[in-house]
């Protein structure tokens, strides 16, 4: 029976019956394969295979393509970052509104695209990571080094402190990781380099120098002539963006404030007494031993072989470091692999109980002073330990600290009241979210109003950026509930109800006929402004000098300027600019220019004469700097172009009802 149900599901009939089956599963199977884990995903990534770069994409080739993902949960833990990032730079002026775009978060995802297409590129290109590189680059951390110098014992520290904490292998994998996504953009970016010529010509402009004749002529009398029913209403129409109304709301609010709240009673002996015995531990200093250590170091990865190749010659620096009379420093100096104490006779410093992992502390702590140790394993190897001082924790007086527990006594009252206020203010709130005066009797308040506002307050209440966020947010202005309480300072909390709101509007021309006829006759004056000068400058290109000009005008003489470096200020930064973007002129010629300024004023000029900046007049250091900072600049677009292009060679596909 078996033998012949063999012979039947290997014949040419299974064959047929099985290549009908892969027929429907290729045009719906799959994609509803694929389908299903749309969900939990917010882009995928397909490349051709290593080994097949230019293998098609359709199926059954597409099979053999590299697919890589960007999952749900890693886009929400990089926006999260993104998120503290931008909140701790910005602080008040953060708007998590505004952070939660369309916009931002394809920002965010676009990062986490470009990571992955480089670290494809880097495996299909066979980028290898060494430990070399790995160890330089995590010794390169200042996070990691004292005095400019890796620091072992902070490296140690910092990993351990971590939540959750790190192991040193694990840390080595994350940073061989990222070297190896980044390698290749990196290089290509640390390449760059700018030529001789290209930096001459850049000093040439930058450090160009220009001879102007400036000649002001101050603004007209204001325009009062009349404005026609029909130039208004043109004016308006042509600029009736101009003339909206911002968004908008007015408030109801109350607020708590600690330091406005009544002083707490002062604490009685008693109190102090008992908290001073409940927090006895911050008032004692904790024991502390003075170490130094030899390390034997172990690489990532190492065999068992290895591993006791190290401890054997751990124990015999251990047994020399034993014997009578043994110089530790100098043999720490000479033997250990720890080349952050090495050099200063393997010097850990003072250590506290939580300040060394595991084994190393365990140790240590059940040394006597002036005692070696025998060798103790860790993740970097074997350490051969001296202790060679104690420093005992010691207890500070309740009559020396009574003073300090006091205040910190009365801080605690006034927090705990205010805490207290809030809660009820809170509870009053969800019994009452549509209403204000219950919270307030509550807290012993009033409720307050304010407003209208727009989002550009600058004044009171209304220029604080989280009460803005709360009262302009969709959830306040549609529901017409109590906010949650908003912290505009520590001990300072706010509460508020949206009672109006009005939306971005155009204003009717009634009633903003005033502006517009006030635009209307600035906008003639500056037109005629400009044609004033218009004509004044074709004097000057028809062989008159601006001295001449002025004169025949009756204006003020013109100013001669020399030596004008280019952002100088001149009367106004635009006049700077005007001065710069003109053309050289030729010999014997000027080039004139003008520009109007937004009070009316009129500033007209003569470039007469342009000097190039000299690379040889800048001191060398400065030169290498300047050379240093444009290769980086450059290096920085070249890397970008490079993940652009890898990116282009495979098929990026973003689900963005996801995001």
């Amino acid at each position: 029976m078996l033998q012949k149900l063999r012979e039947k599901t290997s014949g040419w009939i299974a064959t047929v019956i099985l290549g009908l089956l892969i027929i429907p599963f290729a045009f719906f199977g799959l994609e509803q394969y694929m389908g299903q884990r749309s969900n939990t995903t917010v882009a995928s990534l397909e490349a051709p295979p290593i080994w097949w770069n230019s293998a098609p994409s359709f199926w059954p080739v597409s099979v053999f393509w590299r697919h890589e993902e960007i999952t749900v949960d890693e886009f929400r833990q990089q926006f999260e970052q993104v998120r503290q990032q931008q909140r701790a730079t910005q602080g008040d002026a953060f708007d998590a509104r505004a952070f939660e775009s369309f916009e931002n978060k394809r920002a965010v995802l676009d990062t986490l695209i470009d990571q992955e297409v480089q670290a494809m590129a880097a495996d299909k290109a066979g980028v290898k990571v060494s430990d070399a590189m790995v160890r330089d680059a995590i010794q390169a951390i200042p996070a990691f080094q004292v005095d400019g110098k890796f620091d072992l014992q902070r490296y140690q520290l910092a990993l351990a402190s971590q939540v959750p904490a790190q192991s040193p292998a694990q840390f080595d994998q994350l940073v061989r990781e990222g070297l190896q996504q980044s390698l290749m953009a990196s290089t290509v970016a640390g390449s760059n380099f700018i030529t001789t010529g290209e930096m001459d010509r850049l000093i040439r402009l930058m450090g160009e120098r220009r001879d102007v004749s400036l000649l002001v002529i101050p603004a007209a009398e204001a325009d009062t002539a009349a404005v026609s029913d029909a130039e208004v209403q043109a004016w308006y129409k042509a600029h009736e963006s101009d003339y909206r109304a911002p968004e908008s709301v007015a408030i109801e609010y109350i607020e708590l404030d600690a330091n406005t709240m009544p002083a707490p009673a002062v604490a009685d002996e008693a109190t102090l007494r008992a908290r001073y015995e409940q927090e006895k531990a911050r008032y004692t200093e904790e024991s502390q031993r003075l170490a130094s250590h030899i390390l034997v170091n172990v690489d990532e990865g190492a065999d068992a072989a290895a591993w006791q190749a190290a401890e054997t010659k751990a124990r015999e620096l251990a047994t020399q470091a034993q014997a009578e009379g043994a110089d530790f420093a100098a043999l720490a100096t000479a033997s250990s692999d720890d080349a952050g104490s090495s050099a200063s006779g393997g010097d850990l410093g003072w250590i506290s109980k939580d300040m060394m992992p595991g084994a190393f502390s365990d140790a240590l702590f059940a040394m006597a002073p002036g005692q070696v140790s025998d060798p103790v394993r860790s993740d970097f190897g074997w350490h051969v330990i001296q202790l060679r001082e104690v420093r005992a924790g010691e207890q500070e007086p309740f009559e020396q600290v009574r003073d300090a527990l006091a205040a910190e006594q009365v801080q605690a009252d006034r927090e705990r009241a205010f805490s207290d206020a809030s809660s009820a203010v809170v509870d009053a709130v969800l019994q009452n979210p549509g209403a204000l005066a219950p919270a307030a009797a509550a807290a012993g308040t009033t409720v307050q109003k304010l407003g209208p506002f727009s989002r550009e307050a600058s004044e009171g209440l209304a220029a604080s950026p989280a009460i803005k966020r709360a009262a302009f947010s969709e959830a306040l202005v549609q529901d017409g509930t109590v906010s949650d309480p908003i912290e505009v300072a520590p001990g300072h909390n706010v509460w508020i109800r949206v009672t109006d709101h009005m939306p971005e509007q155009a204003q009717p021309l009634a009633t903003v006929r005033g502006e517009v006829v006030a635009a209307v006759r600035a906008d003639r004056a500056r037109k005629a402004a400009i044609e004033r000068a218009d004509a004044l400058l074709a004097q000057v290109a028809g062989g008159k000098t601006l001295a001449e000009v002025a004169t025949t005008a009756s204006l003020p003489a013109p100013q001669s300027v020399p030596g004008v470096p280019r952002g100088a200020p001149l009367v106004d930064q635009s006049v700077s600019e005007a001065i710069f973007v003109a053309a050289a002129p030729a010999e014997g010629k000027v080039t004139p220019g003008r520009q109007v300024l937004a009070d009316g004023t009129t500033v007209l000029f003569t470039v007469d004469k342009v000097v190039p900046g000299n690379a040889a007049e800048l001191p060398p250091q400065q030169l290498e700097q300047l050379r240093q900072q444009l290769a980086q600049v450059a290096g920085a677009d070249e890397a970008a172009a490079l993940v652009a292009a890898m990116r282009k060679d495979m098929k990026v596909k973003v689900v963005e009802q996801n995001l």
